[in-house]
């Protein structure tokens, strides 16, 4: 399978979309269709539903996505801070990055696109229907709005992973660590911290009290193989997929719907303008995700309601 082949995060380049593109021998297709009473027809008969989730999504909670034009953290972008390199020579920096995030995350909330899906996924689980998210994002969203069955290919701002022993747990203290209080501040004029590395983010483990890391998947990293082989099971059964908010660029998710779409499944876009992939699927709703979603996804009339 072509998700086998490329397996660590990284950007999507031209020269790879092409590449991908020849292995998966897409065909040429029309451009794709904004009839929902259509897909509402196919999503009715769906019994697997795929639905893959970016940080369009989010961004519509007012989560900073730090990507494109003003996508800066003081003066770096997330690729540039996202990356086992840069913890290794700078590990107080991307703590303070990622203790940001975690913070910003105490102030947002679900919007109508997360409530959407997590309602369709509990409506449907009672008729022996089943709604798979697969998320690129690491804010925890999809589980505060109610969804269950979530696969996180990118890992969650809020699980650590120790450096010296591998332990890995949930960790939701605000702040993290002592020396993070009040540190983090996005503003370009903002020093770094300097924080000293015994002063960061420690293990509790018995006799270990190694460094922290942010147990997320860093751009050059290999995906978690347990969820990798997950996703694919999941791509490679369902019935209709949904493409929620994501751009398209950043791989190996870049490549499941176009996946999907290949074995001649249908696949529905919901995105804020059109993407590398957009025109190898049958549909495309153009406007924010929490506009275009809920409509989408709600009961429909042929659905046998479970009281």
């Amino acid at each position: 399978m072509i998700l086998r082949q490329f397996t660590c995060r990284a950007l999507i380049t031209s020269q790879l979309y092409a590449r991908i593109k020849r292995q998966q021998h897409f065909k040429e297709m029309a451009q794709p269709s904004s009839d929902l009473a259509a897909f509402r027809k196919i999503f009715s008969e769906a019994n697997s539903i795929a639905i893959i989730t970016g940080a369009g999504v989010s961004a519509e909670s007012g989560v900073p996505t730090f990507r494109g034009e003003g996508g800066y953290w003081r003066k770096w972008q997330a690729q540039q801070l996202a990356t086992p390199e840069a913890f290794s020579r700078n590990p107080s920096r991307v703590w303070e990055f990622y203790h940001y995030r975690r913070e910003v995350m105490r102030t947002k909330d679900p919007n109508p696109a997360h409530l959407a899906i997590a309602k369709c996924e509990e409506r449907l689980s009672k008729q022996g229907r089943t709604v798979t998210i697969i998320t690129q994002n690491i804010d925890e969203l999809h589980h505060r709005a109610g969804s269950k069955n979530i696969l996180e290919i990118h890992g969650s701002l809020f699980q650590t992973r120790c450096m010296s022993c591998g332990h890995e747990a949930a960790n939701y203290k605000s702040p993290i660590c002592a020396a993070l209080e009040g540190k983090g501040a996005p503003d370009p004029k903002t020093d770094d911290a300097e924080i000293p590395v015994q002063y960061l983010p420690r293990c509790e483990q018995t006799g270990c009290h190694g460094l922290l890391r942010p147990a997320v998947v860093w751009f050059g990293e290999t995906l978690d193989s347990d969820i990798l082989t997950r996703a694919e099971q999941v791509l490679d059964s369902c019935d209709l997929c949904l493409v929620v908010g994501t751009s398209s660029v950043v791989y190996p998710a870049a490549m499941f719907a176009p996946q999907v779409a290949a074995r001649g499944v249908p696949v529905a876009e919901f995105n804020m303008e059109n993407t590398p992939a957009t025109q190898r699927f049958k549909f495309h709703f153009h406007g924010p995700c929490g506009t275009t979603l809920p409509p989408a996804l709600e009961c429909h009339e042929s659905e046998q309601m479970n009281v």
